[in-house]
């Protein structure tokens, strides 16, 4: 085969009192770097706390430029079946076919008018990939991100359907960093939410602090969330071949 692959475990722990490093969740993904530039990444999340659970499988894909071309995304939600949905994005329109019990059959297709940067998948290594579009030539700085999703919830736990959201990015500079799966060199970025674009009945999404490999790869290596949802996520496995 002519591609490469990279694949990982990412674990999701508590920060909450009385339940700190406790095991709630798991990611397990893999990217194919092609001979031509682009990338797949698969996902399959599961969380199991807060109640009720999230299973949630993703395919995604992105052309040499990092810009998304398409993406599958399937979702369990306390383990019933709540929607999957096919998403296309170009330059011009994102556009979605999926169905659920709760949407039927769902048709969208919504123009994009002036530039964006990517499209926000929900597992956490998209949420680290994302980051390569701060040009850290510049060095500790932020600028705003156009993004759209699958689903505004914190969780991604709604039916897929064509969201848009704009939130900000920092890149904070770069350090060593020892994980369970090793020590690699990082890149410290904070995703922030000033404008409440991602407000649900909880509040603002709070501030998420990532560290992400510093090579082109942007694999995610740890961070976490404050706030209410006192959440950790660490990486435990790493393999490339």
């Amino acid at each position: 085969m002519k591609h490469e692959t990279i694949s990982g475990k990412i674990l999701y722990t508590s920060r909450k009192p009385g339940r700190e490093g406790e095991e709630r969740g798991r990611e397990y993904f893999t990217f194919t770097k092609h001979s031509d530039g682009s990338r797949t990444l698969r996902a399959l999340c599961e969380i199991e706390e807060p109640s009720p659970t999230v299973m949630r499988d993703i395919t995604y894909s992105l052309d040499a430029n990092d810009m998304p071309t398409d993406c599958f995304v399937r979702l369990m939600i306390g383990d019933t079946f709540m929607g999957a949905g096919l998403f296309r994005i170009t330059e011009d329109f994102v556009e979605c076919e999926s169905f659920g019990p709760s949407i039927g059959r769902l048709s969208q297709k919504v123009p994009i008018v002036g530039t964006f940067d990517g499209f926000g998948t929900h597992p956490i290594q998209g949420d680290a990939y994302i980051t390569k579009k701060m040009d850290k030539s510049k060095g500790p700085h932020a600028r705003a991100l156009r993004t759209f999703l699958p689903s505004p919830d914190h969780r991604g736990a709604t039916p897929p359907m064509i969201s848009e959201v704009n939130i900000q990015l920092a890149y904070l500079g770069d350090e060593t960093v020892t994980v369970e799966a090793g020590t690699f060199a990082a890149s410290h970025y904070r995703f922030s939410d000033p404008d409440a674009g991602m407000a649900t009945a909880d509040g603002a999404h709070p501030d998420y602090d990532v560290w992400v490999t510093a090579d082109d790869d942007a694999i995610f290596l740890k961070g976490g969330v404050g706030g209410y949802m006192q959440t950790w996520y660490e990486l435990a496995e790493l393999t490339r071949r």
